[in-house]
């Protein structure tokens, strides 16, 4: 027997996404896995995007063209973008991208070196579901680059799982789900589970930032900057010139973290910064302790609740957001 599928929800999304009532696919999974070290992003005057945009400068710098983030979520024009970044703790780095090698450091060429899943989705992303799996010890950065480079063609690729960060099962699963009560009225929740033998810290910030479109505008077809702004002890206010105003809640109190996406120059070229607030400020916060790196007044165009963990064997932690 054939279903009809005009007459179960998903259908009616689907239709009324057609004939464009409602706009059911404006916000998706659509925010890139890795932007860095990517020929959109590449304004060499030698053309080589691997080694003008490295891995290192992507905390630092801000990109053109897109975003990219850990299982995230963005409008269909890339203008407000949400997703997860976490530390274990131990890392020199706090996690808010995929890492993996360009092409000239990998033996069989650029290639990711994480583990992650797409587990679940509808057509209009209605709801969607992915799984990131996050070792406890730090993770080998170095070592996944050293081991490939040194290896040759005919030899097998090393892996994440090759440098023994999963062994004893010492990782969290943390897994997203996205819902959609409505075409901007977005549920969130976020669930990291502690795979390993022991407790383990783990801290998650829910980041939500604008896409850098300023930058790059004339003067003379300049915009309103889009901003963040916290509106209750657990409340962000979004305003953007053509996507609109939204409500970003949470459903725990907990501190909110505040910066500008703007390009730390400093760090990168030893040049003078344009702000006093910059993209990695959230980096420096929580891995350094650099409590001036973010803006105490709580506005800026990238925000993010921060949220500490200590989570037992076998045992869940969940954030939820709307």
């Amino acid at each position: 027997m054939r279903n009809d599928l005009s007459t179960t929800a998903e259908g009616i999304r689907l239709a009324e996404n057609r004939n464009r009532s409602k706009n059911w696919q404006r916000w998706g999974p659509y925010l890139s896995e890795r932007q860095w070290a990517t020929v959109r992003e590449d304004y060499s005057p030698y053309g080589n995007c691997w080694d003008y945009f490295p891995h290192d400068h992507a905390r630092s710098r801000v990109y053109r063209w897109g975003e990219d983030g850990l299982l995230g979520f963005t409008d269909r024009e890339c203008r407000l973008c949400f997703a997860v970044a976490l530390w274990n703790g131990r890392d020199p780095i706090l996690k808010e991208r995929l890492f993996g090698l360009t092409g000239s450091e990998g033996n069989h060429g650029e290639d990711v070196k994480e583990i992650y899943y797409y587990l679940d989705a509808t057509p209009t992303y209605s709801y969607a579901k992915a799984l990131y799996k996050y070792p406890q010890i730090e993770f080998p950065y170095r070592q996944l680059v050293e081991e490939n480079r040194r290896r040759g063609l005919t030899g097998p690729e090393f892996e994440l799982a090759d440098t023994g960060v999963f062994d004893s099962s010492r990782h969290f699963d943390v897994q997203i789900e996205y819902a959609k009560a409505g075409p901007d009225d977005l549920l969130i929740r976020i669930s990291a589970s502690n795979r390993g033998p022991e407790p383990a810290p783990l801290h998650i910030l829910p980041t939500l930032w604008f896409r850098n479109t300023w930058t790059w505008q004339p003067t003379c077809e300049a915009l309103p900057k889009p901003r963040l702004h916290l509106e209750t002890a657990n409340a962000v206010y979004a305003e953007h010139n053509s996507l609109g105003n939204y409500h970003f809640a949470f459903d725990t109190d907990t501190e909110v973290l505040f910066t500008e996406n703007e390009t730390n120059a400093n760090r990168l070229w030893g040049t003078p910064n344009p702000t006093g607030f910059v993209k990695d400020a959230f980096h420096e916060y929580v891995i350094a302790g650099r409590l001036e790196a973010v803006n105490a007044e709580c506005t800026g165009t990238k925000c993010a609740p921060h949220y500490q963990f200590t989570i037992l064997p076998e045992k869940l932690a969940n954030c939820g957001f709307d």
